[in-house]
């Protein structure tokens, strides 16, 4: 790459995951829309026909009124092509199909184990990871082999232990996984001081936080908007809604009802313990013991949240796979919308072009000082030119202290044993998550199950 006129040209980013009908649209829109950066994105996916649509697709956002960069995109049959010499990489990957996923959220529920999201927590979330962490293990060993130097964004979920995986493979990597359930507590915030103070036109930046925890149990223990501490606001708006919940008509989910939630189990969640939860309600849940916010589905009404069922994913799916079809023909023109992900904002503090600071998952360097060393955490850091930098976040509040360490501990022994391809110290994790309300015996067979269903994507490497 090369900077000259206040831009920088000829960037490479290796996209895997390139076939994505979402995330990859989506990152299109928003380096179309950013003047000071254009190069070449390489697609690689291994649905080759998947990234050859994206393709076309992206490289007919030039011709769109509002473009503002020249990017070109190129499909690619081996994962060497798009790493070869790339300044950027970004991985966002489904580990399987829904077929597995509908294993991982659904067996459970004959042992009456509910699980609102099933990616990252629970059950679902660990055999999820147990597909995941092999394939990150080859991407890490790729990326170490032909772009050394290169910032690597991971979207993948299980999201800590995506990263993790990367670090304890290639430990020079320069990666980092990027999560939008903060800012979405950032716009509750806004709200709150629209609710209670009356103050209006708040942007999400504006709300200045301090983050800690682990992704998707992320917390805060500061919340600040110019001189206004937010939390004794927040503790009123949260006494005002704790029955009802609070639902913001302007911004109902665009998704469906099975993404909503009444911010119910966060509010909760604060009144207990006196930190703000700051992810959506259906992660929330999963790390919680099960029987207090995911007993059934009657519990689950109560907290006004809901379980997000495979077979609507799996709808949801095929509607994308038509909508792909109708922007590769032409049928229908790609529209410019910036996503609100951070993730070129990102690419661009990292090239010198503004600093940022945001909240990343990233290891431990001290920013937590009572989590371990080298675990991966989701705390703020600060993007400058060639530079990530954590910035310190202090101890985790004991009074959370012992939800956030059991789950660390947790991902922390997953990673281990499922890069010693351990199954037995993978299940002891298993059995000991706080949704397995069940006894070993049944625990045991849950999982022998469970990996029985994802077999054709295990067999390879256990």
């Amino acid at each position: 790459m090369k900077y000259g006129n206040n831009k920088y040209e000829d960037i490479k980013i290796a996209y895997i995951g390139g076939g994505s009908r979402g995330w990859a649209w989506g990152f299109m829109s928003d380096l179309a829309v950013c003047e000071d950066m254009c190069g070449t994105v390489y697609l690689y996916d291994i649905d080759l026909k998947a990234a050859k649509k994206n393709e076309k697709i992206g490289n007919g956002i030039k011709d769109i009124e509002g473009c503002k960069s020249q990017w070109k995109y190129k499909a690619v049959e081996t994962e060497k092509e798009a790493l070869e010499g790339a300044d950027f990489v970004v991985i966002s990957i489904l580990p399987g199909t829904f077929d597995e996923m509908e294993s991982d959220v659904h067996t459970p529920e004959k042992y009456n184990i509910y699980q609102s999201v099933g990616d990252t927590a629970g059950p679902g979330g660990i055999l999820r990871a147990l597909r995941t962490i092999p394939m990150f293990e080859e991407i890490a060993e790729n990326i170490k082999k032909y772009c050394p130097d290169a910032w690597v964004i991971n979207y993948t979920n299980p999201m800590t232990m995506c990263v993790k995986t990367l670090y304890k493979v290639f430990p020079e990597i320069k990666a980092f996984g990027c999560c939008h359930e903060v800012f979405g507590t950032q716009k509750l915030l806004v709200n709150a001081l629209e609710d209670i103070k009356g103050i209006k036109d708040v942007k999400r930046e504006d709300i200045k936080v301090n983050v800690v925890g682990v992704n998707h149990f992320t917390w805060l223990t500061k919340a600040q908007y110019k001189d206004i501490d937010i939390f004794p606001v927040y503790r009123e708006f949260a006494e005002k809604y704790k029955d009802n919940g609070f639902v913001k008509k302007s911004d109902e989910n665009w998704m469906n009802k099975y993404f909503s939630c009444s911010e119910k189990v966060k509010i909760d969640l604060f009144l207990r313990y006196g930190s703000i939860a700051a992810a959506g309600d259906r992660h929330l849940a999963e790390f919680c013991p099960g029987d207090w916010y995911l007993k059934d589905k009657e519990t689950v009404e109560k907290w006004g949240f809901a379980l997000t069922p495979v077979s609507w994913r799996k709808g949801d799916l095929e509607k994308r796979l038509e909508r792909s079809e109708k922007l590769y023909s032409g049928e229908e023109k790609f529209e410019l919308k910036e996503t609100g992900e951070e993730g070129v904002q990102q690419i661009r503090a990292l090239l010198g072009l503004g600093d940022l600071v945001t909240n990343v998952n990233i290891p431990n360097y001290g920013q937590i000082p009572n989590l371990p060393i080298g675990a991966v955490v989701e705390t703020n850091a600060c993007f400058r030119a060639n530079s990530l930098n954590p910035v310190f976040a202090g101890n985790i509040p004991q009074a959370i202290y012992p939800l956030i360490s059991r789950v660390c501990g947790e991902q922390e022994q997953v990673v281990d044993c499922a890069l010693n391809r351990d199954l037995d110290g993978v299940f002891n994790a298993f059995a000991a998550d706080p949704n397995m309300c069940i006894s070993v015996s049944d625990a045991r067979k849950l999982f022998d199950e469970m990996v029985d269903n994802t077999k054709e994507y295990l067999k390879m490497y256990f």
